[in-house]
């Protein structure tokens, strides 16, 4: 301990309980149930230590090894399930791996469970919350983050940005208030259970086929018209839609946002993707990165941004789920699907395959 003090909490020795934090490892030693007679001797002489007093003149007494049932195991688990049983002036074990905080209305997230950095399984649901900071993603070890029930509004982009993206595997969403999921929220791609019933959602994330470790996703009960094109490129083990408002395919009625002649920002861009340039904002101005992270995908496999043909056609989601739940109460397991064109050239030629196919 010799000049690895960084200080000393004691205001609570008369009650056995103190608090040396060191330098190197950055922790802190939490003492309590100690007599406060001993408890004064041992912070003394530690002090001592730390001033680089000889081992030889340190106050100390013969050490007398505690029994088993006189040691205090490491907390790993705590579930709150009250108002009531929450703690207000008791600091969380930093032990804890697991914490649930449930139905105790809170209207945000308390700061000091952002502190233990050994949370693998954090469950806040049945509560208020209407908004998270940025600073869960410093919670290197997360694995599960329950938040259903609350007051969201909406799924911050820097927490995709964050820590999360290597370790968050399920994340519960589902009844709150989301209207869309920022486009870095693809970027969370260790997720393998995601659960969004029950808000507000009028568009899936865009690049949603990234995440291709997901294998459980539900979106029921939301305000979904149709699924972006990249939904394709899921595998999923089980699926539920049900209960959204899907529009019925039209692949004759196109939405033409064609622009002849492309300009210079489509050529650019279309140029990066198809000939697989690698871009960044050190090496292209950032407006034009931002445009490419949204590219739209043709059926011939070119790259599209802001000139393109849209329609939508009839998937059945079997294929990409093994277990799908039934999209509405007659029975149906089909939902409309995004599709882009690139130009009229790429159009024609699949509405010709499509008349054909429908006689």
């Amino acid at each position: 301990v010799q000049e690895n003090i960084e200080r000393f909490f004691t205001r609570f020795v008369e009650e056995g309980k103190a608090t040396v934090r060191l330098r190197e490892p950055a922790v802190d030693v939490c003492l309590s149930k100690a007599n406060a007679s001993n408890l004064k001797n041992f912070l003394s002489a530690v002090r001592l230590a730390h001033q680089g007093t000889d081992t030889g003149a340190l106050p100390l007494s013969a050490l007398v090894p505690a029994k088993t049932s006189e040691v205090e195991k490491p907390k790993t688990k705590m579930i709150i399930t009250s108002r009531r049983d929450y703690p207000l002036t008791k600091n969380f074990p930093y032990s804890l791996e697991h914490l649930q905080a449930s139905y105790c209305k809170l209207a945000r997230i308390d700061t000091r469970v952002l502190c233990l950095k050994k949370l693998r399984k954090l469950d806040l649901s049945h509560n208020h919350i209407k908004q998270l900071p940025a600073t869960i993603g410093d919670l290197i070890c997360l694995q599960e983050l329950n938040l259903h029930d609350n007051h969201l509004e909406s799924f911050s982009g820097a927490l995709c940005n964050s820590t999360l993206q290597k370790s968050l595997q399920f994340l519960d969403l589902s009844q709150n208030k989301i209207k869309a999921l920022p486009i870095q929220f693809c970027q969370l791609r260790e997720l393998v259970n995601l659960k969004l019933d029950d808000n507000e959602l009028i568009r899936l994330p865009f690049k949603i086929g990234q995440l291709d470790h997901l294998r459980f996703l539900s979106a029921a009960r939301n305000k979904l018209p149709f699924l972006p094109s990249d939904f394709r490129k899921l595998c999923l083990e089980n699926l539920d839609l049900f209960g959204n408002p899907f529009e019925q395919p039209n692949p004759l009625v196109p939405n033409i946002q064609l622009k002849i002649p492309l300009t210079l920002l489509e050529c650019a861009a279309r140029a990066t993707v198809n000939y697989r340039i690698p871009y960044g904002c050190h090496l292209l101005p950032s407006h034009l990165c931002e445009d490419l992270e949204v590219a739209k995908t043709c059926q011939c496999r070119s790259a599209c941004l802001s000139s393109f043909i849209q329609i939508t056609v009839t998937m059945n989601l079997h294929h990409v789920a093994h277990t799908v739940v039934l999209v509405d109460n007659m029975g149906g397991t089909e939902a409309p699907i995004i599709c882009y064109f690139c130009s009229l050239d790429c159009y024609s030629q699949f509405l010709d395959r499509y008349l054909q196919s429908n006689g």
